[in-house]
């Protein structure tokens, strides 16, 4: 089979749109809002950044040596733990495209800084960069525990899948006060379900909620 051209590898990419494992870039102007877009991917299921690429799909380019330092330093600076990525710069009628691969991280929460210090950390659904809650830094947190521990099956266990049965959708503060649990004990509990698939996260309308694993 005949290998694409640049031409034609880039306008295949540009095609998909952008979506979960892929979002576009008309130029880098600051690190750290980069670094958001690195968190959320390498938390999620990786990505590509592809630089250069206007909202629309159309072809603006780059002058790659200056993206590429804003990439290294979202990544390096920006970024914790640092962030492995790989970088290509593609020639397409007659302007650079940079592409930038990031792998899903073992280690999780990879956090990005932002402008106050404070390091936050991101999901990646459909195309947007999302905040992560307490629920998923728990189970990131949790996710060094062995998985064939027992959960302890107690009262609060049996509460939170009667509300569940009962409520297709349940966030995080409505749990708190029907169960009359601290937010602590709740985000706990959520974590080891999500964390055993019997319990998912949802967003909808720019909130989580939690439903049973379907």
């Amino acid at each position: 089979m005949k290998p694409l051209t640049d031409t034609e590898y880039i306008h295949a990419l540009i095609a998909e749109g952008e979506h979960q494992q892929q979002d576009f870039k008309f130029e880098i102007s600051d690190a750290r809002k980069i670094a958001r877009t690195l968190s959320a991917f390498a938390n999620t299921k990786g990505g590509r950044l592809l630089i250069g690429v206007k909202d629309n799909g159309k072809i603006a380019g780059v002058r790659s040596d200056e993206e590429q330092y804003m990439i290294e330093a979202a990544a390096q600076l920006y970024c914790r733990p640092e962030i492995n990525f790989s970088m290509q710069t593609y020639q397409v009628e007659g302007r650079s495209i940079l592409v930038v691969q990031i792998n899903e991280n073992e280690q999780k929460p990879v956090c990005a800084k932002d402008e106050s210090g404070k390091y936050l950390a991101y999901l990646r659904i459909k195309d947007e960069n999302i905040l992560a809650t307490p629920v998923h830094l728990r189970v990131w947190q949790q996710s060094g525990s062995p998985k064939g521990e027992l959960i302890e099956y107690t009262e609060r266990e049996q509460l939170l899948l009667n509300l569940l049965e009962k409520n297709d959708r349940l966030s995080l503060n409505r749990y708190c006060k029907l169960a009359h649990l601290s937010r602590s004990a709740a985000e706990h509990l959520l974590a080891k379900f999500v964390r055993y698939d019997i319990v998912e996260p949802v967003f909808e309308e720019h909130k989580f909620h939690f439903r049973l694993t379907k």
